[in-house]
């Protein structure tokens, strides 16, 4: 039995493929809401079971139902499940399972033709045994169990007394309405840090078998009841399984569940793309990508004024980030990603969101990159993965450890020559990542890494067989370098026009770009770029990620020189980048940066209500928020974003947008009134969101009396949130 390989043609058509990307973005959207409504552990049952039915299929020849039935034998055994500590994927269980069965099938045929011969005689056993009793002896213990019956009902009378007593002296009446039962808002508050306690820890699904293993073992009741409201069963997650044929619909899925899970990919789709626009949407909180951006803005916009930090940015986005690092789920993450690597070998971006799952996952106090023992492991596996080395050495330099570094990219490109062709094809990437880490170290000087990166680049231009530095390239090697690039920019136009554009060739393009940089100009650089873009047509780059990419560094390379480059052209490609990419975070970010050294605020205010009217999204409300919260505007002009946002027919189900909303009210302009209207605006509009839900208990308990929180308790009840804390032992604790 065989998964599907990443090599395999696809049987779908274009039309195929586009329903099943469909189709994984309505199944995302399913798991979104199911998390969001505090059933974490389904939204992760929901991933593991369609990735395993999708992946690690058996290759036999099944119609639908049966593929079901067969995938239902694998749910319901105890088998670990994708993600999980020894998990095989499906199709190699089935092999192990089939193996397993042969086996005992043959011992036991050869324990059977071990016996023989005749054994002898053998009693008959008797059909009935002598039971007669004494009828007086019937009637004493007929007299004695009705006697222990009532003397059991008396018991428990008055054990139900001593319960209704025990809830008295706890200033709990169960003859009143649960509404009634807390009088005082801390219980309410230490519920809520209670649940979003476990709402943190209990987001994997436990397993059948293993549930009732644990009862079998003495775990207490109460465990052992968390235990089984987390097991998920076979008909929970069957009608949410489909078959997927399409390589780019099987890597979406898997994509989509890295991000899911907290690991943000390398880009792999454009922002313009219709699952980046539902991402943006759907967020109960910022990724790391987005608030970095912020974050840059803030402070760029901070240096020149003296902005109290308690008007900072800071608060708010403490408030819609996720700071918890989640040891579990980044292993559970990191395992996952590597049986997925079985299904998409040599994937350069999942190799990379490995090593970052890794990284998270475990705690360092030395320098040594944390990835590093994994890295190793996955390279002694496949020596030719020279990507795998690419993005290693990336994070080796990412931890300042760029010596290291250096070795892994040097030992790679060394070995590139004896590769297949299709190894050498991906060398551009592996160039272009060296010379972009020696540019961007600071532990050397700046001659010395313009130096390694020139040598870098003249190695790729002209085609020669790469050795490790030693000196700076001389002007021969420089001027075949500088041959060798436009031979090579040629072949890129012709493929470009061909409708050709991979991960290669961009790499190839920007190379040729940082060699022009660094030794004719920028100028020579950005003039290499602009004839790139003229042999892709307007609508073609707004649907690509690697143009987009492209683009960026195009931005990036003209912010460098803000001297030496003219304020149109700068401006000029931002705002002309903004119409191709409306909803880029790094634009935005770039817009301001600009705008903050070149014009007043009053025109980066005007740009704001420009972009908010005709493209209106939640990432241009998060940066003009962030830029006025940042320069110190009034609260006026804050709320009325604020309020021009969630009045937005598709902008008011935003629940990241709310909660901004809530913190700002609460923490900056110290006005919990007005935040606790917000917050009833904000569980009307969002209902699903238990996040949303448990701000109220937290953020606006000095305002929300306990009967409005045992109130907010049996609305969400009524929503069917899911609550894995009783309010009641909470009161017990005291």
């Amino acid at each position: 039995m065989q998964i599907h390989q990443n090599a395999e043609p696809s049987p779908a058509d274009a039309d195929i493929t586009e329903i099943e990307l469909g189709l994984v973005d309505i199944f995302l959207s399913l798991c979104r809401f199911e998390w969001q409504s505090g059933y974490q552990e389904l939204a992760t049952a929901l991933f593991q079971a369609e990735i395993e039915f999708s992946l690690f299929c058996p290759s036999l020849l099944l119609s639908e139902r049966s593929k079901i039935r067969l995938f239902e034998h694998f749910w319901n055994s105890d088998s670990p499940r994708v993600g999980e500590e020894g998990a095989l994927g499906w199709s190699t269980w089935l092999e192990k399972e089939e193996e397993n069965r042969l086996k005992i099938i043959k011992q036991e045929t050869s324990h059977d033709d071990d016996k023989g011969g005749w054994t002898g005689w053998s009693e008959p056993v008797s059909k009935h045994k002598e039971t007669d009793m004494n009828p007086e002896d019937v009637t004493e213990n007929n007299m004695g169990v009705q006697e222990l019956q009532e003397e059991l009902e008396d018991e428990d009378i008055n054990q139900e007394e001593d319960a209704e007593a025990l809830l008295k002296q706890l200033g709990i009446d169960v003859d009143v309405g649960a509404s009634s039962a807390v009088h005082d808002t801390s219980t309410w508050t230490r519920w809520s840090e209670v649940e979003l306690s476990r709402d943190h820890s209990q987001w994997m699904p436990v397993h059948g078998k293993s549930d009732k293993a644990s009862q079998d073992n003495g775990m207490p009741d109460g465990e052992a009841d968390e235990q089984f409201l987390r097991v998920i069963l076979f008909e929970d997650v069957s009608e949410c399984l489909f078959s997927l044929s399409s390589e780019e619909a099987r890597l979406s899925l898997v994509s989509q569940f890295i991000e899911f899970f907290g690991v943000e990919m390398s880009r792999w789709i454009c922002t313009n793309s219709s699952r980046w626009t539902e991402k943006i949407f759907s967020l109960e909180v910022l990724p790391d990508s987005i608030l970095q951006n912020l974050r840059r803005v803030h402070d760029i916009l901070v240096k020149s004024q003296a902005i109290s930090r308690s008007n900072s940015l800071e608060f708010l986005l403490d408030s819609i980030g996720d700071n918890s690092k989640r040891t579990a789920m980044m292993k559970f993450l990191r395992n996952a990603v590597l049986l997925c690597l079985a299904a998409f070998p040599h994937n350069y971006m999942l190799e990379e969101a490995a090593l970052v799952a890794e990284e998270l996952s475990i705690t360092r106090t030395d320098s040594s990159t944390p990835s590093r023992a994994l890295a190793k492991s996955l390279l002694k596996s496949d020596r030719q993965d020279v990507l795998l080395c690419g993005v290693y050495a990336q994070r080796e330099a990412i931890y300042g450890n760029i010596g290291y570094a250096r070795r892994v990219f040097d030992m790679a490109l060394s070995s590139v020559e004896g590769l297949p062709v299709e190894f050498k094809s991906n060398a551009s990437l592996l160039y272009f990542w060296y010379a972009q880490a020696e540019l961007a170290t600071g532990s050397a000087s700046t001659e010395e890494s313009s130096s390694r990166a020139l040598h870098i680049l003249c190695c790729l231009g002209s085609s020669m067989k790469y050795i490790p530095f030693k000196c700076k390239p001389s002007s021969v090697q420089l001027l075949k370098a500088h041959q060798g690039f436009k031979e090579k920019m040629k072949s890129v136009r012709l493929a470009w026009i061909r409708g050709v554009i991979d991960d290669s060739s961009v790499a190839l393009t920007c190379s040729a770009a940082l060699f022009e940089e660094l030794t004719s100009g920028f100028i020579m650089g950005i003039q290499l770029l602009d004839e790139a873009f003229t042999m892709v047509l307007p609508e073609r780059r707004s649907r690509s990620y690697n143009l987009e990419f492209l683009f960026y560094f195009y931005v990036r390379m003209l912010l460098r020189y803000p001297k030496d480059s003219s304020l149109s052209k700068i401006w000029e490609s931002i705002l002309q980048g903004l119409q191709i990419y409306p909803t880029s975070a790094e634009l935005f970010n770039s817009l301001v940066e600009t705008s903050h050294t070149y014009t007043t605020p009053n025109k980066m205010r005007l740009m704001f209500d420009d972009y908010c009217q005709r493209k209106p999204s939640v990432i241009v409300w998060l940066f003009a928020l962030s830029f006025e919260i940042s320069k110190g505007g009034s609260e006026h002009r804050i709320h009325g974003l604020f309020e021009r946002a969630l009045v937005n027919e598709r902008l008011c189900k935003s629940v990241v947008l709310w909660r901004m909303y809530i913190a700002y009210e609460v923490n900056i302009t110290c006005n919990p009134s007005a935040a606790r209207r917000i917050f009833f605006r904000a569980i009307h509009a969002c209902p699903w969101s238990k996040k949303l839900w448990l701000d109220g208990f937290q953020k606006l308990k000095s305002i929300l009396t306990a009967k409005e929180l045992s109130d907010l308790l049996e609305v969400m009840r009524d929503k069917e949130l899911n609550l894995r804390t009783d309010v009641y032992e909470i009161l017990l604790q005291d």
